[in-house]
């Protein structure tokens, strides 16, 4: 094993001179098991019953409850595995619901943002947001997180854990504590001591760092680090050497209560569109594969046009099945794919669909068993300037008007009522949900009925 010479300075020092001078704190709102609460939300007879939610094709656990936890479900594990346990415990199991999902998402980020300003909210991931508490001067940061939780539960119905420290690391691992003993914490827990934070430290393993992976923290150990305590005490030179650099230096500075990583920006136009997706049984026929990418473009499309944004390059991908050994780990298979640049950027679902099918007939091969597809668009710019071609003239976008009435009905209609016949209508292929809630806050025909 390697050794090494931490700085000989005692972290309480280090800690306290630096809370004397904050003047902005971090919060971290964490969603609890954010889509088992969704499924309870108009459950209420699962309220502190077992309750797991599974992947696309209803492959995996992705979301388990307390209750679930505690009867040895694991997370991640495949739901075949967990099926017997789950049968014999009557544990109550969903497919994803991803309408639901993002619906009850946007209401709790919204509630964030009422609650200390847009300006001061990152939303990190569908079930986390970041918090800036800046112009709250001397708080009672306990008393802040109490508030934010309760009022996000009353507004939504939807659980959550509070975090607070000076830095967005240090807030972190306070949701974590909260998240980790619910009922003594009450899911809210401050680090606003250097004693608190040192503790905080102490018991955190490396490998739960916010920013560390599991390489990192296994290069880590191998020097004796072994929790974020011992790493707050390495030298700057060091950590720069060993963590990446500038990423490492702000990792150290957070982690020693010193604010170096702000509320990042929101990602309102993204660079490359994806939209792809296992398919619901194997695929080997090349028209059913031509369906679900001529799908999967529409719906690219769709948030291209949503985003006032057109794409110049499009690429399929294709994945499929082959034999595993027995006793060998679990592989997805091999990927093949192939992109095409297109020469005028566009927006328009048909102008699209076309070169996308060509690409997947390129990439078709006769015999095999297809898993999963997908398209990608990059080369995204702004609609309205769109960077021209001298070799080809340009198209008038007589079309433009055909794609927002589309848009249009489809949103108010969902279930992508009108589409182009290259994505078919009976679509075999499609995901597999076979235990997916009504879309309760998203269609109309699925609102809950109250007798």
């Amino acid at each position: 094993m390697n050794t090494i010479q931490a700085n000989n300075v005692m972290p309480e020092t280090s800690a306290a001179n630096n809370l004397k001078s904050i003047h902005t704190w971090y919060a971290i709102v964490d969603c609890n098991s954010f889509y088992c609460s969704c499924e309870r939300l108009f459950r209420p007879d699962l309220w502190n019953r077992p309750v797991v939610v599974l992947s696309n094709n209803d492959g995996c656990i992705i979301s388990r409850t307390d209750e679930a936890k505690r009867l040895g479900v694991e997370m991640a594990g495949p739901y075949f595995k967990a099926k017997p346990l789950i049968e014999q415990y009557g544990v109550t199991t969903f497919s994803s619901n991803y309408n639901l999902y993002g619906d009850m998402s946007k209401r709790v980020m919204d509630t964030l943002r009422f609650l200390v300003g847009e300006q001061n909210t990152e939303v990190y991931s569908v079930d986390e947001a970041f918090l800036a508490l800046s112009g709250f001067g001397a708080t009672d940061y306990t008393a802040l997180a109490l508030h934010i939780r309760q009022t996000v539960e009353r507004w939504t119905g939807i659980s959550v854990s509070v975090g607070i420290a000076p830095t967005k690391v240090l807030s972190k691992m306070a949701n974590h504590i909260a998240k980790k003993n619910k009922q003594s914490t009450r899911c809210v827990y401050v680090l606003d001591t250097p004693q608190a934070i040192q503790q905080a430290l102490a018991q955190t393993p490396v490998g739960e760092i916010w920013g560390i992976g599991r390489r990192y923290a296994e290069k880590l150990n191998s020097f004796g680090i072994y929790d974020a305590l011992q790493l707050s005490l390495m030298p700057e030179n060091w950590v720069r050497k060993q963590l990446g650099g500038v990423v490492g230096a702000r990792l150290l500075k957070e982690l020693n209560g010193e604010p170096a990583i702000g509320l990042g920006d929101e990602l309102v136009t993204k660079k490359m569109i994806a939209t792809t997706r296992m398919f619901g049984t194997p695929v080997t026929a090349l028209q059913q594969v031509k369906e679900a990418v001529a799908t999967y473009i529409a719906r690219s499309a769709e948030k291209l046009r949503r985003q006032k944004s057109v794409a110049s390059v499009i690429t399929v991908f294709m994945v499929y099945k082959t034999e595993q050994l027995p006793g060998a780990h679990f592989r997805h298979g091999p990927s093949v794919s192939a992109f095409i640049v297109l020469p005028n950027a566009t927006a328009n679902t048909h102008e699209l669909i076309k070169p996308a099918l060509q690409l997947a007939a390129q990439l078709y091969q006769t015999g095999k068993i297809y898993k999963k597809a997908g398209v990608l668009l990059s080369g995204i710019t702004p609609a309205g300037a769109p960077q021209g071609n001298l070799f080809v003239p340009k198209s008038p976008n007589a079309n433009e008007r055909l794609m927002e009435v589309m848009d249009n009905i489809n949103v108010s209609m969902r279930n992508d009522v009108l589409h182009f016949a290259a994505g078919s209508t009976g679509r075999n292929w499609k995901m597999r949900q076979e235990l997916r809630s009504p879309r309760y806050t998203s269609r109309w025909k699925e609102l809950p009925e109250v007798r």
